[in-house]
């Protein structure tokens, strides 16, 4: 077996899973006003943009043969109805405007969700202090609409609402855009690694947790049931969410799907491997694509990462 293992142009000759640019999607995170570029404590290298400060991140995304870049908005005001999620002048609606006139060629996703919008934190409508499923379709529904006719080529809902993929495909269709894609978050789990990211978009709970709405990580035959379901309803792409703990799950969606597979290298995923790099207790260009290649390898064709940048830099 060493034979094939003795030199790198070798290794690179037989390698059975190979990283490409085109595959990985970048999070980025959309501010009101110009010339914001605030940090993100808790994710190295991140930052929450203002919209003339995310279009230069997404011409070198597009310079850097990227697959394309996902948007989460935070709104100048938040309030109990998540307004801001669906007005046609919501920051990322003003956003994804600015991103095709000013960089043609790139694929733009949108997160339909609510939590970033809503004064409580939470992805829905609260009644009976908790979210109402059905009340909460059509705040998503508005969002996806407003997103599409923004410019979004594909929408991405990330609530884990019963229903919510059927709901978006129906109102898409009826305003006239039956040909803009549907990347469901459709085993999204309950998860202790999207810590950063609650700081990163403003949206953590001010009370209770998301428990009751997304998954349990114990569960893998649900998630098998959430990915069919979602196909059922329309669903175009189907994301696992997050990645690395949940390859198994991947693999298994991979296995019994036959529609495109995402999984989301979450931004605890990508803090942990930052602050062991910064310890000296990882290489990080090896991290980067050994991360990458396990989640590839394990069957996703997209990954939605933080390192999407950085690692196509690597692979050049």
């Amino acid at each position: 077996m060493r034979r094939l293992r003795g030199s790198e142009p070798m290794r690179r000759l037989v390698r059975e899973t190979q990283l490409d640019p085109a595959g990985f999607v970048l999070p980025l995170f959309v501010v009101p006003g110009e010339g914001v570029r605030r940090a993100i404590g808790a994710m190295p290298g991140n930052y929450q943009l203002s919209i003339d400060e995310l279009v230069k991140e997404c011409l070198e995304a597009r310079s850097l043969g990227l697959g394309g870049v996902i948007l989460f908005g935070i709104p100048e005001s938040k309030d109990e109805m998540a307004s801001g999620a669906y007005a046609d002048d919501g920051i990322v609606q003003r956003a994804v405007r600015a991103i095709k006139r000013e960089v043609p060629g790139l694929l733009v996703i949108t997160d339909v969700c609510n939590c970033e919008y809503t004064s409580h934190g939470h992805c829905g409508k609260i009644v009976a202090g908790d979210v109402d499923n059905d009340a909460t379709l059509e705040w998503l529904a508005a969002t996806a609409v407003s997103h599409a006719r923004a410019g979004a080529d594909i929408v991405a809902p990330s609530d884990m609402m019963d229903g919510r993929v059927a709901a978006i495909r129906r109102a898409l269709d009826a305003a006239g855009f039956p040909m803009t894609p549907i990347l469901s978050y459709a085993a999204k789990f309950a998860s202790v690694f999207y810590g950063p990211f609650r700081e990163a978009a403003e949206s953590a709970p001010k009370f209770g947790d998301r428990r009751s709405y997304q998954m349990d990580p114990a569960n893998a035959r649900e998630a098998m049931r959430e990915i069919e379901l979602d196909i059922e309803e329309g669903a175009d792409i189907v994301m696992v969410k997050p990645a690395m703990p949940y390859l198994d799950l991947i693999r298994m969606a991979r296995d019994r799907f036959d529609v495109p597979v995402a999984a989301y290298q979450v931004s605890g995923e990508f803090s942990m491997l930052v602050a062991a790099c910064e310890r000296g207790w990882l290489e990080r260009p090896r991290a980067v694509l050994e991360s990458l290649t396990a989640i590839r390898r394990a069957g996703a064709s997209i990954i939605l990462t933080y390192f999407a940048k950085e690692a196509a830099r690597l692979l050049s």
